[in-house]
């Protein structure tokens, strides 16, 4: 018995091998970092590249790909193209590039709108090598104080703060110094934070495999077996954790990160969480310059391959021959549809999106879309708030950090009271706020905006609150919607005031962005901020083998967050995914492969 199953792993091994090394064009064969050029700051330097509007005559010739949405997903994806000799067009809907990492300015003040913290960017870390060569090395990080979070519970009057350092040791340390007596709980959690998030390697493999292979892992119960990842998937972060401890601080300290995917601990898998707290285990950084550097140093790839990057471009479907195979889109100009061709569609615009707008009725009923749209949810609704402040960073007293704010430590009661309570009720007392200060992390900010700070504020709201007045015009909706944004600004401004004394009278402007603005600026179709829902059947073997870059129909392609995983890592690794199916090859192997030649490279040259 055991002689079979030894010879049925060495065979498995060798297709596995076969199918995931690949013999495609190697986008990462060759270090393309070239000398850091000075940063520019002038706003219409930057919005000649971040602003270039759709034109039928714009549009490049000979198209190798159109991609739809301008995220993280769809620019590294064009870039990954454009890097082995590819004209890609990115199409975006919103007037500026970038999705999620763009920018807006609003009386003087500059706002992100998703980029808060990225992990894992030193030097030498396969995240830091392929970063730098999507933007051939010009963009720059800073990175953020030590502790970089601030984990705030209980009211004022019985507020506890626990600091969250980063570093290997440093981070377990100074937990052990919060918690005397859990220090076995927290050597714990760290042991089997490590163990499953070494496992995620499986979800690509599954991904990457053909159908057939991928399906055989998941119905023999090996993939299960093989992967630790997904053997903890199914547990539930607060099964997991209170087990651990009986210390209910400890408890929603070490859960406190679930903001950013955005489930409640006992709704989300314990294996997403892993890959979080391994994220940021030894640091945190914020683009010099403010998040729109990241789309500034991405296109300009795009445009010396012959592509292009063109905004204010909504595509309203995507075109298929008789046969039902994708051979391009149609972008609406005013009240005229423009076609554009190209032999490989690939959409930045998320699994709901793409199936359930962007393809035609009939396409929709098709069994294996129907499938894939079963396996998914929408994701919680997110609201921000963007505070505009009067002072430096020293005289407001910010620092390069966050601050995770709950009402109390029962986090799971707290946020799925507020999520399913009367609209009214909820919206005056958020459980949970998560604010930072962008400005405070740009070292280049005091330059740009002397005299000047900002705070960002995320946290979720029911997109059914909001829904009544999605067709309203955006900035000019009804008194009710603005009285009600009023009522989370109010609510939120209750808690900062007190988190931040200084920036009392301060405060030049603030406003809100609800469900229904990320609904109209990003393409959200139900005002969530993370795609796809990532509760525990998210991370479900079936699932992940299902949903992969390649679709039902024939030459259109998945790209970003909904391919892999949430957030800016996330939707890169969904297009490093996609990429490995269009070129052939294993991209994720290939960015640890240039990682390594760099970092020796390095060493050598120190010694």
């Amino acid at each position: 018995m055991w002689l079979a199953v030894v010879i049925i792993c060495v065979a498995l091994v060798a297709i596995i091998y076969k199918y995931v090394s690949g013999s495609g064009p190697n986008p990462f064969d060759i270090d393309t970092r070239e000398p850091l050029k000075p940063l520019v700051f002038d706003r219409k330097e930057k919005n000649k590249v971040l602003k270039q509007g759709f034109l039928a005559n714009r549009v490049p010739q000979d198209l190798d790909a159109v991609v739809v949405g301008s995220g993280i997903g769809g620019l590294a994806i064009a870039v990954l193209l454009a890097k082995v000799g590819k004209r890609v067009l990115v199409l975006e809907q919103h007037d500026r590039a970038g999705g999620c990492c763009h920018t807006f300015t609003e009386q003087g003040f500059e706002f992100d709108v998703g980029i808060h913290y990225i992990g894992e960017l030193q030097d030498h870390k396969p995240m830091r090598c392929m970063i730098d060569q999507l933007t051939n090395g010009q963009l720059q990080w800073a990175p953020l104080d030590n502790p970089y979070d601030q984990v705030v519970l209980g009211p004022p009057e019985n507020r506890r703060i626990y600091p969250i350092y980063s570093g290997r040791n440093r981070f377990p340390d100074e937990l052990k110094k919060c918690f005397p007596g859990e220090e076995k709980a927290i050597d714990e959690y760290l042991r089997l934070t490590k163990k499953v998030g070494d496992g995620v390697w499986f979800m690509v493999l599954l991904k990457l495999l053909p159908a057939p292979l991928a399906n055989f892992l998941v119905h023999t119960g090996l993939a299960n077996r093989l992967s630790s990842f997904f053997r903890y998937a199914s547990r539930s972060l607060t099964e997991v954790v209170n087990e651990l401890t009986q210390n209910k601080d400890l408890r929603a300290v070490l859960c406190y990160i679930f903001g950013t995917y955005g489930k409640i601990p006992k709704d989300a898998s314990f294996s997403m969480h892993c890959l979080l707290v391994r994220h940021y285990l030894s640091g945190a950084w914020y683009p010099k310059g403010g998040a729109s550097e990241i789309a500034y140093h991405m296109i300009p790839i795009i445009e010396k391959a012959g592509g292009a990057v063109l905004v204010r471009a909504p595509v309203n479907r995507i075109l298929l021959n008789e046969a039902k195979e994708a051979i391009g889109v149609s972008v609406m100009k005013g009240q005229e549809e423009v076609h554009i061709h190209a032999p490989m569609v690939i959409s930045d615009a998320g699994i709901f999106n793409t199936y359930q707008t962007l393809l035609p009725k009939d396409v929709q009923t098709m069994p294996a879309i129907q499938k894939q749209l079963s396996m998914v949810q929408h994701g919680e609704g997110g609201i921000s708030i963007f505070i505009g402040l009067d002072g430096t960073k020293e005289e407001l007293g910010l620092k390069a950090e966050n601050y995770w704010i709950y009402s109390e430590n029962n986090l799971d009661d707290l946020v799925e009271g507020y999520m399913k309570g009367n609209r009214e009720e909820s919206v005056k007392k958020i459980p949970l706020i998560f604010v930072a200060s962008p400005s405070a992390k740009d070292p280049t900010w005091q330059e740009r905006k002397p005299g000047k700070s900002t705070l960002t504020v995320v946290s979720f709201a029911n997109y059914a609150w909001f829904e009544e007045w999605k067709d309203e015009k955006v900035k000019n909706r009804s008194v009710d919607y603005k009285e009600l944004k009023q009522t989370f600004i109010n609510s939120v401004l209750e808690v900062l005031t007190e988190i931040y004394p200084k920036i009392k009278d301060r405060i030049e402007f603030v406003d809100a962005g609800t469900p229904i603005s990320n609904q109209h600026y990003i393409g959200a179709p139900k005002g969530e901020i993370y795609g796809a829902d990532h509760g525990i059947s998210r991370f479900s073997v079936e699932l992940n083998a299902t949903i992969r870059p390649q679709t039902p129909i024939k030459n259109l392609f998945l790209t970003g967050q909904d391919v892999m995983l949430c957030g800016f890592a996330g939707a890169l690794g969904g297009a490093l995914t996609c990429g490995s199916v269009l070129l052939n090859r294993n991209l994720h192997m290939d960015a640890f492969a240039l990682a390594k030649k760099v970092n020796h490279g390095n060493n050598k040259k120190m010694q």
